[in-house]
């Protein structure tokens, strides 16, 4: 009796890809206090990529920069960087205004990575830049964020204007000039590049005067 013979294919039994899930996080200040919720931002991401079921870790990139409007943020531009070479698939930040608060720089960066089908998601916001309303809303919301950078920014020259009217130095600085104890004190070796800067505008303006 012949017999018959089944062959039985195996199921395709590959797991599904991780997402490889990356976190940026900022702080715009030099403060103790700063840094350390910047250390935080980066612990708090580590653990909460690494113990997500069907999620890969690929990174925290942190930055320490004064304003959120300069694109000097090493880490920012290491970031896209990545993105562009193909190693992350979704990025998480915490805000909007942590990400870019410029409207301009905001809009390219999540153009750029929806091109390359990376979703950012911002978490106080509740906004995936994938989904169909996420371009609209980041427009209306950076709009926000980047008036929010202009007052902040008019407000610290407001500051300087009036320290100045006061015979304040901004920030205790100014050349030739130490503050001590609340009251300035002359840096000779910075007094003396004062003088030469005094004497080179004395020589200008006799030569103009000549003329």
């Amino acid at each position: 009796m012949e017999k018959k013979i089944t062959k039985i294919t195996a199921a395709n039994s590959q797991m599904p890809k991780a997402a490889r899930v990356a976190a940026y996080a900022r702080v715009s200040s030099g403060k103790d206090a700063m840094l350390h919720s910047l250390s935080a931002q980066v612990s708090y991401y580590s653990g909460m990529i690494q113990n997500h079921k069907g999620w890969e870790y690929a990174g925290v990139y942190a930055d320490e920069a004064l304003t959120g409007t300069k694109e000097d943020r090493q880490s920012f531009q290491r970031l896209l960087s990545d993105c562009r070479s193909g190693k992350i698939d979704k990025i998480i930040t915490k805000s909007i205004s942590r990400f870019a608060r410029n409207t301009v720089t905001l809009l390219e960066a999540v153009r750029e990575l929806k091109l390359l089908s990376i979703d950012v998601f911002f978490e106080e916001q509740n906004i995936h830049t994938m989904s169909a309303e996420g371009e609209l809303m980041l427009t209306i919301l950076a709009s926000y964020a980047q008036e929010e950078s202009r007052s902040v920014s008019e407000n610290m020259k407001w500051r300087v204007r009036e320290n100045f009217k006061n015979g304040k130095p901004w920030n205790g600085t100014m050349l030739g000039y130490k503050l001590v104890d609340g009251k300035l004190e002359v840096v000779p070796k910075e007094a003396d590049i004062i003088r030469l800067i005094l004497v080179d505008l004395s020589h200008c303006r006799n030569s103009q005067n000549e003329l």
